[in-house]
C-alpha cells in the first residue's frame, strides 16, 4: 500500500483511509474527457462491429444491382462472395494501418490532438458509406469501411493512452473502462438501429452509416475545450505550466504538486525521455515481460472466441422455436448483457483489481464454452436444451465483458512508462487487428471441421491465458507507473532502482570551459 503523501491542510484533515488511498472526488472535466473521448472513438468501433449485420442482404443486393447496371449481367456467386468478404474484412486491415500510424501522429499532435484529428476519418467514412448507394458505387462502401477501420485503429490506441495519463491512479481502471463500456454501447446501438422498424430496411440502410458522423461531431464540439494529457505536456513538451493547469482541471484542486512530482520522478527514472521506437521496445530487456504479457493478453482478447459466438446465436434461437421475425429483438439481449457487464466491471475494478477480473473472465468463458459444447451436442435430443445453450451464450458474453473485454487496453497503458507507451500500443494494435483478422478468416474452416466442438479450441485459449496471467501478471491497481515497472524488475532480471540511483540521475556531471568537471545540480520542485 502506498505511504501517505504530504499535501494541503485540507488533505491533512482527511481520514487515514483517505490519505492512504489518495482518494478525491471525480471531476466533471475528467468524466467529460472520458465519456466524450470514448464516444468519438471506442463507441464508433463498437458500432461498426454490429452495424453491417442488419443490412447485409440489402448491401449484397445493392452490389448485384450495380453490377447489372455496369455489365448487363448479374454478379457471379464467387465474385459476390469476394466483394462481401472484402467489405467486411477490410475494416481490420484499416485498423492495422491506423494502429501503425499512432506513434507518428501522437508525437506531433499529442493524445487529445490525435483523437480530434481522428474524427475527420469518421466523418469521411460516414459520407462514403451513406452516399455509396446514391452514387451507385460499391467501391465507396469498401473504401468507407477501410477508412472507418483506420479510425478505429487509431482510436483503440490513442484513447486508452489519453485516459490512463489524465486519471489519478486510484480510479485509473474505472475511467479506463469507459473504453470497454462505450464499445459495448456502440455494439448495442448498432443492433437497435438495425431493427426493421428503425433503419434496418431496404430504403433506410444507408442512414445506419450516416449515424457514424454524430458521435464524431459531438466529440469535436466538446474535446477541444478539455486539457491535453498533463504527462505528455510535461515529459514530452516540457511545458510544466500547461501540465499544472491540466492537472488542476482534471483533479479539481489547486495544489497538484504531488502529481507533478510523480511525473518528475518517472522522468528521472527513465534513461531516455524521447519516445522509443517499436524496434527499441522489442530489443529492451527492461520491458521484455511487460511486452510478452501485453501480446498474450491482447491475443487472448481476440482469440477467446467471443466473435465466434455470434455465428451460433441466431441458429440456437431458431432451434428453440422462436419465430424468425422476433429473433432480432431477442438477440438485443446479447448487446444489453455486454453493456451491463462492462459497467459492472468498471464499478468494481478498483476494488477487485485487474488480475482477478481477467483470470475470472477467461476462466468463466472456458467453463461456459465447455457447457455450450455439451448442450449443442444434445440440442436435438431435448426440446429445452436450446434454451440452456442460449443462457450459456449470454454467460460467455458477460464473462468476457467482466474483464477481458476492456482490461487489456488499460494494462497496455499501465505496464509501460511514458517513453515506451506509444510503441507498446503499436504492438498491442498489431496483435489485436491481426488476431481479429485471423478469427474471421479461420473460424469458418474450424467450424466446418469440428462442428459444435469448435468451441473447445477457445476453451484451450482461455485456460492457457488464465494460467499465464496467474503466474506472471502483477496487480497494478492504485500503483504508479514506476511501481508497476519495478514489479517486473525481477522477472526481467534488471536491478530495481534505489533512491540513491534516482539522485544520481538528478545530479548531472558536465565539463566546464576549462575542461574540468563540475557538478551541476538540476533544480527540481520539491513537494
Amino acid at each position: 500500500m502506498d505511504k501517505p503523501e504530504k499535501g494541503t491542510p485540507a488533505d491533512v484533515q482527511m481520514s487515514d483511509t483517505g490519505k492512504k488511498s489518495g482518494k478525491q472526488p471525480v471531476t466533471g472535466c475528467l468524466l467529460s474527457a472520458a465519456f466524450f473521448g470514448a464516444l468519438g472513438s471506442s463507441f464508433i468501433y463498437g458500432y461498426n462491429l454490429s452495424v453491417v449485420n442488419a443490412p447485409a442482404l440489402y448491401i449484397k443486393d445493392f452490389f448485384n444491382k450495380t453490377w447489372i447496371e455496369r455489365y448487363g449481367q448479374p454478379v457471379a456467386a464467387e465474385t459476390a462472395t469476394l466483394l462481401w468478404s472484402i467489405t467486411v474484412s477490410i475494416f481490420a486491415i484499416g485498423g492495422l494501418l491506423g494502429a501503425l500510424s499512432v506513434p507518428v501522429v501522437i508525437k506531433v499532435l499529442g493524445r487529445k490532438g490525435t483523437l480530434l484529428l481522428n474524427n475527420i476519418f469518421a466523418v469521411i467514412a460516414a459520407l462514403l458509406l451513406s452516399l455509396g448507394e446514391t452514387a451507385k458505387s460499391f467501391e465507396m462502401l469498401i473504401i468507407g469501411r477501410f477508412i472507418i477501420g483506420v479510425d478505429s485503429g487509431i482510436a483503440l490506441s490513442a484513447l486508452p493512452m489519453y485516459l490512463g495519463e489524465i486519471t489519478p491512479r486510484h480510479i485509473r481502471g474505472s475511467i479506463g473502462q469507459f473504453n470497454a463500456i462505450l464499445i459495448c454501447l456502440g455494439v448495442f446501438t448498432g443492433q437497435v438501429l438495425g431493427l426493421p422498424e428503425l433503419l434496418g430496411q431496404e430504403s433506410r440502410w444507408k442512414y445506419l452509416f450516416s449515424f457514424l458522423a454524430l458521435p464524431a461531431v459531438l466529440q469535436l464540439c466538446v474535446l477541444p475545450f478539455l486539457p491535453e494529457s498533463p504527462r505528455y505536456l510535461l515529459m514530452e513538451r516540457r511545458d510544466e505550466a500547461a501540465a499544472e493547469r491540466a492537472f488542476q482541471r482534471f483533479l479539481g484542486k489547486k495544489d497538484v504538486s504531488q502529481e507533478l512530482e510523480e511525473v518528475h520522478a518517472e522522468a528521472r527514472a527513465q534513461e531516455n525521455l524521447r519516445a522509443a521506437s517499436v524496434l527499441q521496445l522489442l530489443r529492451s530487456p527492461a520491458v521484455r515481460w511487460q511486452l510478452i504479457t501485453i501480446i498474450i493478453t491482447m491475443a487472448c482478447y481476440q482469440l477467446c472466441g467471443l466473435n465466434a459466438i455470434w455465428y451460433y446465436t441466431s441458429g440456437i434461437l431458431r432451434e428453440a422455436g422462436f419465430a424468425e421475425d422476433i429473433i432480432p429483438y431477442i438477440t438485443l439481449s446479447t448487446g444489453a448483457i455486454e453493456t451491463l457487464a462492462a459497467i459492472v466491471s468498471g464499478l468494481v475494478i478498483e476494488r477487485i483489481g485487474r488480475k482477478p477480473l481477467l483470470i475470472f473472465g477467461f476462466s468463466a468463458m472456458a467453463f461456459f464454452f465447455s457447457l455450450l459444447t455439451v448442450f449443442l451436442n444434445f440440442q436435438n435430443s431435448m426440446s429445452w436444451m436450446p434454451y440452456l445453450s442460449y443462457v450459456c451464450i449470454l454467460a460467455v458474453i458477460a464473462s468476457f465483458c467482466s474483464g477481458p473485454g476492456g482490461i487489456p487496453f488499460v494494462l497496455t497503458g499501465e505496464l509501460f512508462e511514458q517513453s515506451y507507451r506509444p510503441a507498446a500500443f503499436v504492438i498491442a494494435g498489431i496483435v489485436n487487428w491481426l488476431s481479429n483478422f485471423a478469427v474471421g478468416l479461420l473460424f469458418p474452416f474450424i467450424q466446418e471441421k469440428l462442428q459444435s466442438f469448435a468451441f473447445l479450441v477457445f476453451v484451450v485459449v482461455c485456460i492457457l491465458g488464465s494460467i499465464y496471467l496467474y503466474f506472471v501478471l502483477p496487480e497494478t491497481k492504485n500503483k504508479t507507473f514506476i511501481d508497476i515497472s519495478q514489479s517486473f524488475a525481477k522477472i526481467n532480471k534488471i536491478p530495481v532502482p534505489t533512491p540513491g540511483h534516482e539522485m544520481e540521475q538528478v545530479l548531472h556531471i558536465t565539463p566546464d570551459s576549462s575542461g574540468k568537471a563540475q557538478d551541476i545540480i538540476k533544480m527540481e520542485s520539491s513537494f
